[in-house]
Formats: structure tokens, C-alpha cells, sequence
């Protein structure tokens, strides 16, 4: 059994905060503890880690478990009434764990989660890469100041702010010294870079600053999206900048318009199918992917058609669908509810029709060449977020040409030229 053990939850940025705290229990040589870093976006999320929680518990019976992650952060009494549970951190405290370990000895569990809301920076930690030497993410912004009606995760994060253009810099070029090969920039509201910082320097502006300082950064890759934040820097950037990944996820949540403004989004339909025409005409291989909540309050049968319309009219390819999921304290909580039922054959319907969309993409790059970073010796992702299998073993972090050769279980088995 390993010594300390982090499970993750959650998004991409929750991956980064894991590898910081894998580092430094490492450094500290931490024995028989495991660390979950729990997700607050839906109720199956909290449901899977108190899961594990249990498993841990279980398999490892003299293990300390430390929770943290935005559902410790928001709801922590939930935690404290597990007593398989030791310890019990705010997404704040978590990076200073060390200071709390004393704790693991109490015969209650100890919540230690501060007030999220009254933290104006963002720690600054740099690490040294993940378990693989291939893709890495660091965390560029942090928090949100939007306030969807669905949505508690900025009572997880907290308010927006951002890492200096120099921190990020320096953390690529640590990345790319270790042996990775492409980098994705993860923020819980990406596109609102940079508005507490001096100059108030837009996401566009960024990309631009760290090709210019970054020389031998071969691929750049970035997570999800608000559409109606991208500066015009960002816009140029994706369409002439070939380092930049052309693919996209686009943080649309509805295709409908009276559902999004009852959502508090910011963009229309109409907003979104023009963004997505517009990039096509610049990089025509860029592929879109997009998160879609099946079964919003309030939403009628007519509704729920345009959130199906709109995964043609964007083309979009690789999709995320969620269940709507009802948070406690949300407006959209107070909303009349769509019935469980229906939310869930929406999700399906909306899932099925995802997938034929995947699958008539990949059949499309049947015959087709690609550039694929390999992530295990027989698979990777080409430039546009393609699931590519070879044959041939290829060394992880390593960029291969490829050309696609036919379809087998949701991937593009190809091979190498």
C-alpha cells in the first residue's frame, strides 16, 4: 500500500490542487494517509466520494482520511458526520495540511474551513509535473464572480482572481524541462482572466505573452469556456495560432434563450452558433465540444428541442451532459422543477444523440492524417482531441504523425507514417 494517497474529483482544476498536496505529502514522507478531494458540481459527485470514502476505510482500517475540495469547503458538516473521516479542509487549507496534522489524533473530526469569500490571490505553488510525462494543466485563475442560478461552485472557490502572467510562465517552462509536451491552462472561469491583476491582462493577451516568452512550447491546450468573455486577443489567437489546439469546450449549458437568461448565463443561442461559424472559417479543423444541462427548472418539451437543434447548428462534438442536478440554497432550487423522469430521459436522448454526432466525426477522419501525443505506448490525442489506438507501442510524451485507418469502439485506430 502506498503511503499517502490523493483521489481526485471533479474538474481539471482539482487535478492540479491534487498534485500539489501528492508533492509535498511525498517531500514530507507522510505515512498511511489518504486525501479526497471532493467536487461540489452535483449531488452523484458528493454521493461517489463519500463512496470512496467508505472503500478507503474499509481496505485500509488504521488509514487517517483527510477531506477536502469545494464540497468539504461548502458543506462540510456532511463530512463530520462520517466517522470513517479525520480531518476536514477547506480548498484553502488544504494547501498547508501540514499545519493541521496534529489534528488526525482528535476523537471527533476536525473542520478547519475559513471563510472562501474574504481570499483576494491565489496561492502560488508550482509543481513538478503529473504521473505521466505528457499533458499537464496549471491552474492559471481561480473562483468566479458570475453566480449562475444552478450553480454553488463559487462558494467553493470563491471569488475570481488570477496567477501572474511571470508565475505561469515559470511553471510551463518547469513542465516542459521535465519532459512534457503539451500544457492545458484550467480555471474555474478561464475567459475572466486577469481583472485583479495589474493591467487587467485578458486571456488573449496571456496565450500571446507565453508563446512569445515560451519559445519551445509545442502544444497549448485550454478548458472550458465562456463564450461571451472571449476578447478579441483570445479570437486571434485561436484562429492563426497553430500551437493553440484547435479544439474547444464551450461552457453553453442550454440551447435555449428564456432557459439561459433563467440560468443568469450572459450569451444567446444566437451568440453561440455565431462564435462557432465565425472559428470555423479561421481554423477549419476545429472541433467543439460543450457542456449541456438536460432538465433545467422550468424547462418545456419546445425548450428542450432547441438544446438538441443546437448540437448541429454548433456542430458540437465532444459533449458533456448533466443531469440537471438540484444544489440546496441555488435560485434554481426555488424553481418548479422538472420531474426526475423526464430529466433523465432527456439526459439520455441528449447523450444518444452526442454519441452518433462522436461517431460520424471519427468516421470522418478515417484516412486522414494526425499529429497524436501518446499518454500510454498505444494511445493519445491528435491536435483536435481525437481518441487515437495504435498498434505499435510509441513512447509516452512522444508526438507521432499518424493517419486514421477505421473506428473501433469510440476510438480512430491508426497508424503510424
Amino acid at each position: 500500500m502506498k503511503h499517502h494517497n490523493v483521489i481526485t474529483f471533479g474538474c481539471r482544476l482539482n487535478a492540479f490542487d491534487s498534485q500539489i498536496i501528492k508533492e509535498k505529502a511525498k517531500s514530507m514522507k507522510l505515512h498511511n494517509t489518504f486525501f479526497v478531494n471532493t467536487c461540489a458540481v452535483t449531488k452523484e459527485a458528493e454521493k461517489q466520494a463519500k463512496q470512496k470514502i467508505r472503500k478507503i476505510k474499509r481496505e485500509n482500517p488504521q488509514a487517517k482520511i483527510i477531506v477536502t475540495g469545494c464540497s468539504a469547503q461548502i458543506n462540510p458538516k456532511i463530512y463530520k458526520k462520517m466517522q470513517e473521516v479525520d480531518l476536514i479542509l477547506g480548498n484553502e487549507e488544504k494547501f498547508n495540511f501540514d499545519k493541521y496534522l496534529n489534528f488526525l489524533n482528535s476523537k471527533t473530526p476536525k473542520i478547519i474551513v475559513n471563510d472562501i469569500m474574504s481570499v483576494r490571490e491565489t496561492a502560488n505553488h508550482f509543481i513538478n509535473g503529473f504521473d505521466k510525462n505528457a499533458r499537464a494543466f496549471i491552474q492559471i485563475q481561480t473562483g468566479c464572480d458570475h453566480r449562475c442560478t444552478f450553480c454553488i461552485i463559487p462558494y467553493g472557490r470563491g471569488n475570481s482572481r488570477s496567477v501572474s502572467i511571470e508565475k505561469i510562465c515559470t511553471q510551463i517552462k518547469i513542465l516542459l524541462e521535465k519532459g512534457f509536451k503539451e500544457i492545458v491552462l484550467s480555471g474555474v472561469d478561464l475567459t475572466s482572466y486577469g481583472k485583479g491583476l495589474l493591467g487587467k491582462p485578458t486571456l488573449g493577451k496571456l496565450i500571446k505573452k507565453i508563446f512569445k516568452n515560451v519559445k519551445n512550447l509545442e502544444r497549448l491546450r485550454l478548458s472550458s469556456l465562456d463564450a461571451i468573455e472571449m476578447d478579441k486577443d483570445l479570437i486571434d489567437v485561436i484562429c492563426h495560432e497553430k500551437r493553440l489546439m484547435p479544439h474547444l469546450h464551450l461552457s453553453i449549458q442550454s440551447g435555449d434563450n428564456i432557459i439561459l437568461k433563467r440560468m443568469k448565463r450572459r450569451h444567446s443561442r444566437e451568440d453561440i452558433i455565431k462564435l462557432c461559424n465565425n472559428l470555423k472559417k479561421f481554423r477549419t479543423n476545429i472541433v467543439f465540444g460543450a457542456d449541456i444541462i438536460a432538465g433545467f427548472p422550468t424547462e418545456s418539451e419546445k425548450m428542450f428541442q432547441n438544446s438538441q437543434t443546437i448540437l448541429d447548428e454548433c456542430d458540437l462534438t465532444y459533449l458533456h451532459i448533466f443531469p440537471y442536478s438540484n444544489r440546496p440554497n441555488t435560485p434554481a432550487s426555488k424553481m418548479p422543477q422538472v420531474p426526475q423522469q423526464i430529466i433523465k430521459e432527456r439526459a439520455k436522448i441528449l447523450r444518444n444523440k452526442a454519441n452518433e454526432k462522436k461517431k460520424v466525426f471519427l468516421n470522418k477522419q478515417i484516412n486522414k492524417n494526425h499529429k497524436v501525443l501518446f499518454e500510454s505506448e498505444i494511445e493519445g490525442h491528435s491536435e483536435n482531441f481525437i481518441p487515437i489506438i495504435t498498434k505499435t507501442k510509441h513512447k509516452i510524451g512522444s508526438i507521432v504523425p499518424v493517419i486514421g485507418k477505421y473506428v473501433n469502439d469510440g476510438k480512430l485506430v491508426s497508424q503510424a507514417i
